[in-house]
């Protein structure tokens, strides 16, 4: 069953702890994900808010698909350290 399930997330991709923690403090503020993630992510996903649309567990790199498989939906999570740099994570929705 776990390699089946299937989730949707959006993240914003930056190269320090400090600029992550800087971002989801301007989330928690009511700043909009989408607009942050054009704005400052380095991944090719900010043309889209940062969406990285449905994918399945084990899609992603490990520490990434932790938090999108096993943390709260609809919540930002991070800073996630990975070898691209610091996530901010948002799983939209998961079965």
């Amino acid at each position: 069953m776990a390699k089946s399930q299937r989730a949707a997330a959006r993240h914003i991709l930056v190269k320090t702890e400090k600029q992550a923690l800087d971002l989801k403090r301007r989330l928690g503020q009511g700043q909009d994900f989408g607009v942050l993630a054009k704005r400052f992510s380095t991944c090719p996903s900010k043309k889209s808010g940062g969406d990285l649309g449905e994918f399945g567990r084990g899609d992603m790199v490990k520490a990434f698909d932790d938090v999108v498989f096993k943390q709260l939906t609809n919540e930002v999570h991070g800073p996630v350290k990975t070898k691209f740099g610091f996530h901010l994570i948002e799983t939209i929705y998961r079965d």
